[in-house]
């Protein structure tokens, strides 16, 4: 019996997908385990496994297409010793319908040629279709707020699919476009009504990119961060100089064990301790309670050529060095390659961005919510600095802590802070 194979559910909080790319044709061999398709979440682009074994009879949705809801059928597998053929004709006549609903598309260029029969003709297929019209599940929300008749909206997705921006023009026209088109001077008013929606791209040579799942969530997230939630940002100045002598010994040491720590994995350490050491700002926010947590989950950014990601590194307060420094390599090596598993980047107590290796001197860092804080990390620099009473030259590097005042008070920013520099300026007190 033919397999269908469904958009699966690559993270708990993922609705839809984009089916980046099959890696199969039809006609192909499949064994489980197996690599069938590329999907993109909003957080990274993952592959998909074969489960069954079979051959793929029919591919049903292109590469390419964009809100694939989770659960739809995306290909059909015949099972071994059947026929991939006669596996095939059943979904092209499920299809089928689907098909007969996005024939009316063309309908609104055809405005001169003899509507009246054409019309009622549209109006019984999408009666007798229903829920079939392809539209995306948002499309199919705004419709339905907006009490537009999908069936009489032209789509401009893959295989006609209905999606947001196909609304505009309907909801501005007040009517649908296609079954007013025996009234095409009503139609005319309607294309300035929807202008104000994207914005205008000057006459200037350029390359326009279509915004991948991950830079849409990106977007969202830090515009609702910086919306909802109120920072306060404290910055301190941190000698380095006892920090980058014992990262020079420890990693003498870690030679023959092939390990190399980074001054990047002995702060994520430091901000781990300190956040033991000050638990008021290990916290979260969740509706009316203040969730304090007893492990220190730290969330570090990572950049990577789709957007950003934040893979954890769990428990690192009482985590060794060398094993925070391996396991981030591994972490960092894998978000890069899209590879990562959803509770590998989902969760953290609290984050840490560095953009020191770039030369930033200090940035202030948007809180990834529901997390309480973020560290921002500046670039080490030698700079006059006094110690003990005399003004001598040291390695110093700007941090600076962004706290979610709702949950965190400033007092308390400011004592996690203090804690962070005294255990990075005095590192062995990490290793006690």
């Amino acid at each position: 019996m033919p397999i269908e194979l469904k958009m699966p559910a690559l993270s708990p909080t993922m609705e839809e997908g984009t089916l980046a790319k099959w890696l199969v044709k039809e006609g192909d061999e499949v064994k489980s385990g197996d690599i069938l398709a590329e999907i993109e979440t909003d957080k990274a682009t993952m592959e998909f496994e074969a489960v069954d074994e079979g051959t793929i009879a029919q591919i049903l949705v292109p590469e390419g297409s964009d809100g694939v809801k989770v659960g739809a059928p995306i290909a059909i597998l015949a099972g071994e010793g059947e026929d991939a053929s006669a596996a095939k004709a059943a979904p092209k006549a499920a299809a089928a319908p689907e098909a007969k609903t996005a024939e009316p598309a063309p309908a609104p260029k055809a405005e001169a040629a003899p509507a009246p029969k054409p019309e009622p003709e549209v109006k019984a297929a999408a009666a007798s279709s229903g829920d079939r019209v392809k539209a995306s599940p948002l499309a199919r929300r705004i419709a339905e707020q907006s009490g537009v008749d999908l069936s009489s909206v032209t789509g401009s997705g893959p295989n006609g699919r209905i999606v947001k921006a196909d609304l505009d023009g309907a909801k501005a026209g007040g009517a649908a476009p296609a079954a007013k088109a025996a009234a095409p001077v009503a139609a005319a008013p309607s294309a300035p009504a929807a202008a104000p929606a994207p914005a205008q791209i000057p006459d200037i040579p350029h390359e326009a990119a279509k915004l991948s799942n991950m830079r849409k969530t990106i977007a969202r997230r830090l515009t609702e961060s910086k919306q909802t939630v109120p920072h306060i940002y404290l910055t301190v100045d941190i000698r380095l100089d006892a920090l980058l002598k014992l990262r020079g010994e420890l990693n003498k040491g870690l030679e023959a064990r092939g390990v190399k720590l980074s001054v990047n994995d002995m702060l994520i350490k430091a901000q781990a301790v300190a956040l033991m050491e000050v638990p008021a700002c290990n916290v979260m926010l969740a509706s009316d309670q203040l969730v304090t947590f007893s492990r220190a989950d730290i969330s570090v950014a990572v950049s990577i050529p789709s957007g950003l990601i934040t893979p954890i590194i769990k428990g690192a307060d009482t985590k060794s060095m060398s094993a925070i420094a391996n396991e981030m390599k591994d972490l960092a090596s894998r978000a890069k390659d899209g590879k990562l598993k959803p509770e590998e980047y989902q969760g953290g107590t609290a984050s840490l961005s560095n953009m020191g290796m770039f030369g930033i001197k200090q940035f202030e860092a948007v809180i990834n919510p529901p997390q309480g804080m973020i560290l921002a990390i500046g670039a080490g620099e030698k700079r006059p600095y006094v110690v003990n009473d005399e003004l001598t030259v040291a390695t110093v590097m700007s941090a600076t802590g962004s706290f979610d005042h709702r949950a965190i008070d400033g007092a308390d920013g400011a004592k996690f802070m203090a804690a962070f520099k005294r255990l990075v300026e005095n590192p062995l007190g990490m290793l006690a």
